[in-house]
């Protein structure tokens, strides 16, 4: 697949360092998957790799897929869709939104991308839609909601086997869960996987066993320890706590967090690994998303 080939070479792992945790015994990596393209970033660009090689397959016409308002997944969907020459639409919650309602929305019609926009209670209905719509005409790939299907978790796997895949602990946000999925499929098992909710009241457990019986999958979820009390409120919600562990921590390290994903798991990690003793290693999964701060 020419996308992945031409960009997946950028990711790369990196060794760095956190001040007053275990600085002898713990060796801390990065996996800079938000490297791989500026609006194609991080596990965006993975969950997609899969989806598009099934769309090219079926010669699928166009790509539909769903979204709120700061939809890094519309984003990277349409900057997919112009470089592969697919038509996009992406399916938005809000009936009051338009495509001149904040800059990602009109960067995904600048892309190409044509946006429709649907009241709340019908957008619940069809975010899930998923698989390929034959009109008789023409295929049509519908992808669900932050790229949550097979295709999506599959890619999410490459992630943990381009490493050395030898760490103790892998942190990484969780959302959809599509992402810790598909790191439980890959990694070993001295791994232990720790996730963690940006979204309040979100049990990360279950909804990983959810979205694996949806997609007739069977993975091993017993190393999954899932820190439930790093939201900072909820989705995209921050506190002056978050705000100045973030600018502390951009200002000392080569790559940056932002407080809508990265920051908040780079905020648990801290906290987590200050409880842990002897030779250790942490892989940091950075999924990207630093587009619109």
């Amino acid at each position: 697949m020419s996308l992945y080939e031409n960009y997946i070479k950028r990711s790369e792992t990196n060794s760095f360092a956190l001040r007053n945790i275990n600085k002898e015994k713990l060796m801390l990596f990065v996996k800079r998957d938000d490297l791989i393209h500026p609006e194609i970033s991080g596990n965006k660009f993975r969950k997609l790799k899969y989806n598009i090689e099934k769309a090219k397959a079926h010669h699928c016409e166009s790509i539909i897929s769903y979204g709120g308002a700061y939809s890094n997944h519309l984003l990277a969907l349409a900057a997919v869709g112009r470089l592969e020459n697919f038509k996009t639409i992406g399916v938005v919650r809000g009936d009051e939104l338009n495509s001149g309602s904040n800059r990602l929305l009109k960067r995904c019609t600048e892309l190409g991308m044509q946006l429709r926009f649907i009241e709340r209670t019908k957008y619940k209905l069809e975010k899930y839609r998923d698989g390929i719509q034959d009109t008789g005409l023409r295929s049509i790939l519908h992808i669900p909601e932050g790229g949550a299907n097979l295709e999506g978790i599959l890619g999410c796997r490459d992630i943990i086997q381009e490493t050395s895949n030898d760490f103790d602990y892998i942190f990484v946000a969780q959302g959809t869960c599509t992402t810790s999925l598909g790191i439980c499929m890959a990694m070993s098992s001295q791994s232990k996987l720790v996730a963690v909710p940006v979204l309040k009241g979100f049990n990360g457990l279950s909804e990983m066993k959810d979205l694996a019986k949806k997609v007739n999958l069977s993975v091993d979820l017993s190393r999954v320890e899932v820190l439930q009390d790093y939201h900072f409120g909820g989705y995209a919600k921050s506190n002056k706590v978050l705000s100045e562990f973030i600018e502390s921590f951009n200002g000392q390290h080569k790559f940056n967090i932002e407080q809508v994903y990265t920051g908040k798991v780079m905020f648990a990690m801290h906290n987590f690994l200050k409880g842990v003793t002897g030779n250790k290693k942490a892989l940091f999964v950075h999924t990207g998303g630093l587009y619109h701060l």
